[in-house]
This record gives structure tokens, C-alpha cells and sequence, in this order.
């Protein structure tokens, strides 16, 4: 008997079992995760995040998965006047307790999605990724033996990197295109292949996988924070911080009303942000020209797809909370990471130093009230210490053109498959 149920979150309907989806009946609409209990609980630490009972799997056989480490800030609460903020810190920390070697928020949806796709009979995936999603899942394809197929764009490469073992991971590499063209790319090896692709935001696992970092959060405070900050590229991490907030606020018994979202992109590529500011639910064309990303410190917030206007996405979560969005220059970003590692004592990513520099402009704007909670998501983090102690690798893989033929997709997986059955 399964713990939950898959919903329409424009008509209600109930879905079956299914792997990822759109309602069939509300065309662009988010389906969600229902769980049976009402009540949030969690079970053993020793289980990392599969203690929590709000994920969609049921035996998450094989997959150790520890989770965000969610500490009060004393030296950037103190820079920036706040009384009090938190951090849900997402890398490789060890003195703060923090393990994640992929040092990126991203392997908490990677495990979720391989134990959902395993128990719905799901024998691989292929994923499209900008950096930090090939990562995750290659590492723990690499774990778990649960085979996947990675897309990226040679553009992302010189901030893309992988653990030793990672390296095996099958990964083609789009010489003449972006993050957007991947996903294009990766869609199509998905439908020759036999291996579906791992959805994107439309699959309510990869989105409650990301919901674990506000889990952890209301674990650490023991109530819901006030105001909640994040970088976003596809929305997924912040549609997921909502969904879960919707469920702690059903619950009752974690304060009384959701958290108010202030999201962040890099400029020049900031389409939500420029709609948001609008006023609108549609992105202007203009500005998801792909000629913006060359000129963004953080090419992982670079998606051309995001989930803006679709019912449930970034729009529909930033009304509900009553939210925000910020647009933040590459030198904002810059000044940002620095202020954190002196503050608080550990390296951050690009894109996570994006999210510092929105929380101090919306500090600065005076948009959270004296002594609210603050729950600020550094989505990774803690890679020069992960690299002072373990080797990384630069990805690698076959070259191709976003154009390629389904003849040289087919060649390319027959090859592929050879070089596994020899291993």
C-alpha cells in the first residue's frame, strides 16, 4: 500500500502511479505529491533523509543519503542586522557535519528520482544537465549500479567537474549549444534509447527530493521560517521549498503562514526575475535569448525552460507567499561569495552567492521584519575543501551537435553499450 498519492494541483484529480507527468485532463499543470500523513514525522538520524516521511519512495534500498546540515548564522546574521538567520548549507563541510562530496543540493533530488524510478520498474534514465545535476547523478549511478545517461553543453564544462569514479558515467557533451539545448538533445537520446528522461520539474520526485533542504530546516528550528532565499535557474528547488511548506502549514503545528519566497537570478539572463518585476506571468522572448548566458557568472541558473507560468511554478509560488524576486550582477555575485567565506568560514558556489546578495537587497529593502526567521539555501558549497582532501576530474565525453541525427544517437548508444558490457 503506498503512502502516497500523485494529484493535480489545478483539478485535483488523482493520477495513477505514474513515473513524471502533466495532468492529462489540465494541459501545463503541476502535479503534486499527497501523502497520507498529515503530520510531519521523522525516524531515525542514522537514516539520513530517507527518516523524513514526506518523500515519494518506499524502500530506498542501497542508497545512503545524508542530508543539508542547518546551522544558526552568527557571523553573516551579524553583517547583515538580522536576529535571526539560518543556513542550510549544501557540500562538503566536515567540521560543520556536512558530507555532501558532490557539494551540491542537487544529490538529494538524484537519490530521490533513482529510488522513485527503480520502484516504478524504471530501468535508467537520461538526464540533461547544466553542471551540478550531471554531477549528482553520475555519483551516484556510480553507488547504486542504477544506470543513466548525461547531456551537457561544452559551455558549462569549465564549471563542471566529477569524482573519480564518476568518470564512467556515460556523457555526451553539445559543442554547439546551451543548457536548454541539452535538454532538447537528452529528450531524444531518452525516446531512442528506452531509458526516459528524468523530467525536469515536472517530476514530483525530483521535486520533494529538493524539498528535503526545507524538511531539514523546520527539523533544526523546530517551525517554519519566515522568509526563505534562493539562486534559481528552473524553479524546481524553489517550487519544492513551497510544496513542502504547504504541507507543515496543513500540519498546524509549525507556525501559521508560508514562507515568504526571495528568489534570485544572475544578470543579464534573469527572465523570471524581469517578468516578476513586470508584473507578469508570461517571460518576454526577449529575454531568454541565449546570447545572455555567455555573459552570467552562473551558468547553472541559465535554463531557457523554467517553470515560470505553468500552474504550481515560480509565479503561482511567489503569489502565494507573498514573495519576491532579485536580479544580481556578476560583480553583486562576486562581492557576495566573499562576504560569506569570511562570515561564516567555508567556500560557496556561484550560484548560492547569488542568494546572499539577494538576501542583502532584500535586507537593505527593508522586506523582513525585525527578529522573523531567515532561511537562506546555500545550494552548494565547500569545494575548495573538498579538493584540498579528494581528486575531481574535468567531464569528458563524446562530442556532439545539438542537430545530430537519431542514426548517430543510435551509434552512439550501440557504443555505449559495448564499453559497459567490456568493464
Amino acid at each position: 500500500m503506498s503512502h502516497f498519492s500523485i494529484v493535480c494541483r489545478n483539478c485535483g484529480k488523482v493520477l495513477p502511479q505514474v513515473y513524471c507527468a502533466f495532468c492529462e485532463h489540465c494541459t501545463g499543470s503541476l502535479l503534486v505529491t499527497r501523502y497520507k500523513e498529515a503530520r510531519f514525522r521523522e525516524g531515525d538520524r542514522a537514516r539520513g533523509v530517507w527518516r523524513f516521511n514526506w518523500l515519494p519512495v518506499h524502500s530506498p534500498r542501497g542508497i545512503p543519503q545524508s542530508g543539508p546540515v542547518v546551522y544558526r548564522s552568527e557571523g553573516l546574521a551579524r553583517r547583515l542586522g538580522l536576529r535571526e538567520l539560518w543556513v542550510a548549507f549544501n557540500g562538503y563541510w566536515p567540521e560543520r557535519g556536512a558530507l555532501i562530496e558532490t557539494c551540491t543540493f542537487k544529490e538529494f533530488e538524484a537519490a530521490v528520482v533513482l529510488a522513485n524510478a527503480r520502484e516504478n520498474g524504471v530501468a535508467g534514465l537520461t538526464v540533461a544537465s547544466a553542471g551540478n545535476t550531471a554531477r549528482a547523478f553520475a555519483h551516484l549511478s556510480q553507488k547504486t549500479g542504477y544506470p543513466v545517461t548525461i547531456v551537457v553543453p561544452s559551455m558549462c564544462l569549465q564549471d563542471m567537474w566529477y569524482l573519480e569514479t564518476s568518470s564512467l558515467v556515460p556523457t555526451m557533451v553539445i559543442e554547439d549549444g546551451d543548457y536548454s539545448d541539452a535538454i532538447d538533445v537528452a529528450r531524444r537520446f531518452s525516446l531512442i534509447s528506452g531509458m526516459p528522461f528524468e523530467g525536469g520539474v515536472k517530476n514530483v520526485a525530483k521535486r520533494d527530493g529538493l524539498g528535503i533542504v526545507m524538511l531539514e530546516a523546520v527539523s533544526a528550528m523546530g517551525r517554519m521560517p519566515g522568509h526563505y532565499v534562493q539562486a534559481v535557474g528552473s524553479g524546481a528547488g524553489a517550487i519544492a521549498a513551497w510544496e513542502m511548506s504547504e504541507r507543515f502549514l496543513r500540519d498546524g503545528r509549525f507556525d501559521g503562514r508560508l514562507p515568504r519566497l526571495h528568489l534570485a537570478q544572475n544578470l543579464p539572463f534573469a527572465p523570471m526575475s524581469k517578468a516578476w518585476q513586470r508584473g507578469n506571468r508570461e517571460m518576454d522572448p526577449a529575454d531568454l535569448e541565449a546570447s545572455l548566458i555567455a555573459c552570467i557568472s552562473t551558468r547553472v541558473l541559465s535554463s531557457r525552460y523554467p517553470a515560470y507560468g505553468v500552474r504550481g511554478g515560480v509565479y503561482d509560488a511567489l503569489t502565494a507567499t507573498g514573495g519576491n524576486m532579485y536580479a544580481v550582477t556578476n560583480e553583486e555575485m562576486a562581492e557576495a561569495r566573499d562576504l560569506f567565506e569570511e562570515c561564516e568560514g567555508v567556500d560557496i558556489v556561484p550560484a548560492a552567492a547569488v542568494a546572499v546578495a539577494a538576501l542583502g537587497k532584500a535586507v537593505t529593502q527593508g522586506a523582513m521584519g525585525d527578529g522573523e526567521p531567515v532561511l537562506l539555501n546555500i545550494t552548494g558549497g565547500g569545494e575548495k575543501r573538498l579538493k584540498e582532501q579528494k581528486k575531481t576530474y574535468a567531464v569528458g565525453g563524446e562530442r556532439i551537435s545539438k542537430d545530430i541525427s537519431d542514426a548517430g544517437i543510435e551509434e552512439l548508444l550501440c557504443g555505449a553499450l559495448k564499453r559497459n558490457s567490456s568493464r
